[in-house]
């Protein structure tokens, strides 16, 4: 049956679900097509009569990424739809939880079945939204330093697009049953790092109340100028003399170029090219250091990572890697993570020693913990820390100077798919987090039977409880202390849920000796 609510742009029909209520492909701004493409998100025009929100809308032009994160589509350049899942559509003010996907910045959609509301909204009375955003070059590629401004080219496209739809939500969530004035946004991964820069940006101040972050942190950002070396490379790639061809390019030719590019900046953290922006109108600091300044100062947040990050990349294609010599990894490791480890007189040279201090503090620490403890494995380690951890860390520290209502956590869930190869990898929290492990597919990455269904609880219990009253603490888990330097109180979401001190405190200290923020 529908279910029919007004907005500011006119009615839109809902489907009745068993225990919800959902609208799906809600456009939240006009199509970013033609003359818009690269510039920021315009209001969408006013409908007549009723529009019908029964399916979702298209997702951001993509490449294929890795099997169960890729949405099935179908792909479009007017990608700018949300979804609402929400107990019902009356004049109760729910508390609103904002959910930003990940993807490197390139991939992923908010129409992933992992992503439903149904499971969690069967347990909480909350609204649940999720969002596409622009990706890749279509959603972070700055062209007004090299003279896209003159078409009104402009930074950070994708984040304005999460902003637009923020907006949307404090203008019309009321009617689908939830508080614009209590809403949290979380996010996984490049929904994280995304999250971390919504911390960040003036424009997105006062649209959110609280924040979650998972494995993701606030340093994933390009300078103006690495950002217009990038554009510069990517025309260069593109085989164009004039930046007005960049327009005349198809959706899927751009996709395509994105991933050929050579020279331009990459972040730190993951290395990735198309990110945030900063030195720009919307993003005038690097994420980090506004942090640090206390752009979020207000906001309460939830930090965390899983365990074995890295092993998703490595271990999903190649679960049983032949031996590594010594010598290869450290050379793996000058090479991964060659942008934070410095010789001390700042010249910026790879410091091979201070390489082979940090693998051997690694795999002494691992062996005390009964860790894999050969090569790969501490590869795998130092990469998961380097990309994810460390820069979560970072940003727990940056945030706890302003806020006190700061929580850490640890998943250490292991994934029983590809004979277990995987651990506690990167992206396995997102099925136990919506209740979602059932979905087919997830089954065998989160894997069944009671414990399964045990740690979904606790941690959506644990979100949801942090969504609506800025402390996750709730009977399943018990108390969940806050974060400070002092005692780095951390919840572990594993076989056994249980809070602890200080989890890989060496790692820790090793990578805050060798890298500033």
């Amino acid at each position: 049956m529908a279910v029919i609510v007004s907005t500011d742009k006119g009615q839109i029909a809902g489907v009745d679900k068993p225990g919800h209520v959902e609208f799906l492909g809600i456009p939240f701004a006009k199509p970013p097509v033609g003359p818009l493409r690269f510039c920021a998100p315009q209001p969408c025009d006013a409908w007549s009569g009723v529009y019908e929100a029964s399916k979702y809308g298209p997702s951001a032009p993509q490449s294929r990424g890795l099997p169960g994160m890729t949405p099935s589509g179908p792909f479009h350049e007017d990608c700018l739809y949300l979804n609402v899942y929400t107990p019902g559509a009356d004049d109760k003010k729910r508390t609103v939880m904002f959910w930003i996907h990940g993807g490197a910045f390139v991939g992923g959609s908010g129409t992933t079945p992992m992503y439903h509301g149904g499971p969690l909204l069967s347990r909480h009375d909350v609204v649940l939204v999720t969002i596409n955003y622009r990706l890749g070059a279509l959603g972070y590629l700055d062209l007004s330093g090299i003279g896209g401004e003159k078409r009104g080219a402009i930074a950070n496209c994708g984040q304005l697009d999460q902003i637009a739809a923020l907006q949307w939500v404090r203008k019309n969530i009321a009617a689908f049953g939830g508080n614009p004035d209590d809403v949290t946004i979380f996010g996984e991964s490049a929904g994280s790092m995304a999250v971390a820069t919504l911390l960040a940006m003036p424009d997105a101040k006062g649209l959110f109340k609280k924040a979650i972050c998972q494995s993701g942190g606030a340093n994933n950002a390009l300078s103006k100028a690495q950002a217009d070396d990038l554009a510069l490379a990517f025309m260069k790639t593109a085989g164009v003399d004039t930046i007005d061809a960049l327009w005349d390019l198809s959706a899927e030719k751009i996709v395509d170029l994105q991933a050929k590019v050579t020279g331009g900046a990459r972040s730190s953290g993951p290395g990735l090219r198309y990110v945030p922006v900063y030195e720009t109108p919307s993003l005038p600091l690097r994420p980090i250091d506004a942090i640090l300044n206390g752009s979020s100062s207000d906001i309460p947040l939830i930090v965390g990572n899983n365990r074995d990050e890295e092993k998703l990349f490595t271990r999903m294609l190649v679960p049983d890697p032949p031996p590594m010599e010594d010598g290869t990894l450290i050379q793996k490791v000058m090479e991964q993570i060659p942008e934070t480890i410095r010789d001390k007189d700042g010249e910026g040279k790879v410091a091979p020693d201070r390489v082979v201090k940090m693998i051997r503090m690694y795999k002494a620490s691992r062996q005390k913990m009964g860790l894999g403890f050969d090569n790969n494995a501490i590869l795998d380690a130092i990469g998961g820390d380097s990309k994810f951890r460390i820069p979560g860390m970072k940003l727990l520290e940056a945030q706890v100077k302003h806020q006190p209502n700061v929580f850490c956590y640890l998943f250490t869930w292991e994934s029983p798919a590809r004979r277990g190869a995987l651990g506690a990898c990167h992206a396995l929290d997102l099925p136990f987090v919506f209740g979602t492990y059932l979905v087919p597919g997830q089954d065998k990455f989160a894997g069944t039977g009671p414990g399964v269904e045990k740690l979904s609880l606790e941690m959506m219990d644990a979100w949801a409880a942090f969504a609506k009253t800025g402390n996750p603490s709730h009977g399943g888990i018990g108390t969940w202390d806050p974060y400070d330097t002092a005692s780095r109180k951390t919840m572990i979401f594993g076989k056994e849920t249980r809070q602890v001190s200080a989890p890989f405190e060496e790692e820790r200290t090793v990578w805050f000796d060798i890298i500033e923020r």
